[in-house]
């Protein structure tokens, strides 16, 4: 220090006030996660999920996840199978 002044005064300890609070947080966050998967489990989910299945009908609004929808589209697209697995394993060659 080279003005000679003491520093020690507004100084706080890591370990334990970050620490602590640290600590702090993650038990609050812990127990409102475990609030809400214990008293409201269906408050996250999918509204889909509660259309009560039907095994003679497809429903039309199925679709892939995101990740997923160039190979949909690749294999909607080509209507012979062969064809569309051949399209798919090019169109990942080609990013390759």
């Amino acid at each position: 220090n080279p003005t000679g002044l003491n520093s020690n005064l507004d100084k706080v300890q890591f370990h334990t006030y970050f620490s602590y609070k640290d600590l702090f947080g993650f038990t609050i966050l812990l127990f409102f996660l475990c609030t809400l998967s214990s008293f409201f489990p269906n408050a996250l989910g999918d509204p889909d999920n509660f259309i009560p299945a039907n095994p003679l009908s497809t429903p039309p609004h199925i679709k892939p996840e995101w990740y997923f929808l160039f190979a949909y589209a690749i294999l909607r697209s080509i209507p012979n199978k062969l064809g569309g697995v051949l399209a798919l394993l090019f169109s990942i060659l080609v990013l390759l």
